[in-house]
């Protein structure tokens, strides 16, 4: 084979199961490709819930050798089953890394979150954040405050519920249930505003 089929072959994408096989084969194309494809997701992973970049670049950096190293326990299943388990193992990265630096110790339980749910949760709440780009909202998500946004995601993102978010994060179910409706305050005032300033 000469040199441009060399090439050819070295650019050819691999498919998502050739991927997994490659990567528990330690190959070094296949590594690289995962990198390629799924780094821009992993990041956005890890910086809505650190919302610090430098942070989640390192905690990118540091997921994908823990990943490189766990493909023997991982089972692709069809399409779509490496994003997922890649998608869980960064926003678990992320929680360590929170819980390690101790910043749930930063939150606030609110006593009275009835006047705020029936706010947060009036009809023409989501029809507001539809009308904004997602870019703006990730950024409105990332800049909420970290106990907020770390009960936010692990609910909208997750799918875990206040039982779990506790759990997880060592605090009492009416807590996460106050961090969330307080992080949907805080989305649905940043997302007023910037209507009333962009449309």
């Amino acid at each position: 084979m000469d040199l441009r089929g060399v090439r050819r072959l070295e650019k050819q994408t691999l498919t998502e199961q050739e991927l997994v096989e490659g990567c528990k084969r330690g190959d070094d194309k296949a590594r690289r490709q995962l990198y390629e494809r799924y780094a821009g997701k992993m990041l956005a992973i890890c910086m809505r819930y650190l919302g610090n970049r430098e942070e989640a670049e390192d905690l990118l950096h540091d997921g994908y050798i823990k990943l490189y190293g766990s493909f023997d326990k991982f089972e692709w299943q069809g399409e779509g089953t490496l994003p997922a388990w890649m998608s869980r193992v960064f926003a678990n990265l992320s929680l360590q890394h929170l819980r390690k630096n101790d910043v749930m110790s930063q939150t606030v339980e609110l006593e009275n979150t009835s006047e705020l749910r029936e706010d947060v949760d009036r009809p023409d709440s989501d029809s507001d954040i539809e009308t904004i780009p997602k870019k703006v909202l990730m950024q409105f998500i990332e800049e909420l405050p970290v106990g907020y946004r770390t009960v936010f995601n692990m609910y909208v993102f997750e799918g875990k519920n206040h039982i779990e978010i506790g759990k997880v994060l060592g605090i009492n179910n009416k807590s996460s249930a106050s961090q969330l409706v307080r992080a949907r305050a805080i989305l649905k005032e940043k997302v007023l505003e910037w209507r009333r300033k962009n449309l």
